[in-house]
């Protein structure tokens, strides 16, 4: 079994068999296995793609998508996230990342939506986030390892005892998961134009419901 297909969709997917497998969320997990050996950032792709493919449904909802079309948003969401930080482990960097992982997805014809919203989701990349996904992908980023971060300080480890009231005092303390941008996460919210109360709320309630999954 490839260790592709020893881990379970954190969203569930049925749109898997009806996208094209060129660049379903099976291809995607295989290349991000192929480049990142290491669980925990594994395991960041997943909790990123279960907030932002949330998102994409909701997005998909707004335009009354059904059928393929949903479907095919929804994955385009899903392996984004799953994809944006792929080159991570080989190419850490600022010079490298994410512009390694990014010529490859080019060199494979992985969709230019996907490549925008991966570089970005980089603040120095210079490239400017002007979609939904673009918007949903670097807010979702940051956030999601925060809320991880949030999980895992917890007497039960599990994502179900986080709330948002919890997740904010922690965004208040600098000495607390230091790696994660502060800035970013606000800025993500108000890119998104929602609460941050109700952007971390979302992730939450995301993350809650593909709790076994996600390890939390």
């Amino acid at each position: 079994m490839s260790e592709a297909s020893q881990i379970e969709s954190p969203i569930g997917s049925p749109a898997e068999s009806k996208v094209g497998s060129q660049f379903s969320r099976p291809q995607a997990l295989a290349l991000l296995h192929a480049w990142t050996q290491g669980e925990s950032l594994r395991k960041h792709a997943l909790a990123v793609e279960t907030c932002v493919a949330a998102y994409g449904e909701t997005e998909a909802d707004r335009l009354a998508l059904a059928g393929e079309e949903r479907d095919r948003l929804i994955t385009l969401y899903s392996t984004t996230a799953l994809l944006h930080d792929f080159d991570y482990e080989k190419h850490p960097t600022p010079e490298e990342h994410p512009f390694v992982g990014v010529r490859e997805l080019e060199r494979l014809g992985w969709p230019a939506e996907t490549r925008t919203a991966i570089l970005g989701h980089a603040q120095y990349s210079g490239v400017p986030r002007t979609t939904h996904l673009d918007k949903v992908l670097f807010a979702c980023d940051e956030l999601a390892g925060f809320l991880t971060a949030c999980a895992l300080v917890k007497p039960t480890r599990a994502i179900t005892d986080v709330e948002v009231a919890g997740v904010k005092k922690k965004l208040k303390d600098k000495a607390f998961a230091r790696g994660v941008s502060r800035d970013d996460v606000y800025q993500g919210a108000a890119e998104l134009g929602v609460a941050l109360d109700t952007h971390i709320a979302f992730c939450l309630e995301a993350m809650k419901k593909r709790a076994a999954e996600l390890g939390l």
